[in-house]
């Protein structure tokens, strides 16, 4: 019988998020700067009869346990590519916040994907594996990679970046999800609203900043925060104006920066070291404005196989 695979992902923030116009495609062009950080999803797959999936941990009840959920998506993906059925057992053992902006299906996603590939001895490049996490989304290939990243195209495009230091961040989850359609739905609605126009030929091409990959090379905490941006995050206090008591709890509280992680609705506060996160998290769980509250830091490592079949 061969042995279950475990694969350990990170979650991400995403410390700039640009956002052009409405392509005719449905999609918007992006200058997305991820950051990946130390929460993380555990997916062991192993032999089964066919493929099924299984989850535990905070907001299980929340992950979709049929075929649209991105693990069973990316094993399928893989099978198809090497002419084998996905008879497959996948367990996610949940720990990112779910729809909260910090891709945690995505990361089961990528999860998945490497632990079939070394459960099945596919021997997949790096190239190969990373075509596929592009094939079902925008954020899967980050997951695969970890570290921090410039994507482009819609986000699937990455550049590696040199981080300097450890950036540590106080995560606040919000009661329920939001949907990151309806958040670049809104976000065109807004341009719209505002006159400036939403279609990728009114709104400039984003672009990285300059400053914010400065700060991130030096590992300098207090030139990052004057970076940070998020071009989603009116869209999604729009949505869920409840966020705003959020952000100004965490910024009371001593936050150097507070943001919407990606499409929301988890919030992310950067602080100066260990200490002021504690502050911070202690805060915001005073403050009734959000379910919970997580410390973590980052750059975070990729992918990682934790336990992998033995050789012949």
């Amino acid at each position: 019988m061969t042995a279950p695979v475990t694969v350990r992902v990170p979650a991400k923030v995403n410390v700039q998020l640009a956002v052009g116009g409405l392509r005719p495609d449905g999609f918007h062009d992006l200058a997305n700067v991820f950051l990946a950080v130390g929460l993380y999803d555990e997916v062991t797959v192993a032999p089964a009869e066919e493929l099924r999936i299984t989850c535990s941990g905070p907001d299980a009840a929340q992950v979709p346990l049929d075929r649209t959920n991105l693990a069973a998506r990316a094993a399928l993906a893989l099978a198809e590519r090497h002419g084998r059925d996905a008879n497959v057992h996948i367990h996610i053992a949940k720990d990112i916040p779910v729809a909260g902006g910090m891709a945690g299906g995505s990361a089961d996603g990528a999860g998945a994907l490497v632990a079939c590939d070394a459960l099945w001895g596919t021997g997949a490049s790096r190239e190969e594996l990373l075509e596929i996490c592009a094939e079902l989304g925008s954020d899967v290939p980050f997951s695969l990679v970890g570290g921090a990243a410039l994507g482009r195209g819609r986000g699937e495009l990455l550049t590696p970046l040199d981080v300097g230091g450890t950036f540590h961040w106080v995560f606040a989850v919000a009661d329920g999800g939001l949907s990151t359609p309806a958040v670049y739905a809104e976000c065109d609605r807004l341009r719209e609203a505002s006159g400036t126009g939403a279609s990728a030929a009114d709104v400039p091409e984003p672009e990285a900043s300059e400053t914010l990959l400065d700060a991130l090379r030096a590992g300098d905490a207090a030139a990052l925060a004057a970076a940070v941006a998020n071009d989603l995050q009116a869209a999604a206090v729009s949505l869920r104006p409840s966020l705003a008591a959020t952000l100004a709890a965490g910024t009371d509280a001593g936050a150097l920066a507070a943001l919407v992680s990606g499409s929301g609705p988890t919030t992310a506060f950067l602080v100066a070291g260990e200490a002021e996160a504690e502050k911070v998290a202690d805060a915001l769980r005073a403050s009734g404005t959000c379910r919970a509250v997580r410390v973590t830091s980052g750059p975070a490592a990729g992918a990682t196989v934790l336990t992998a079949p033995e050789g012949p």
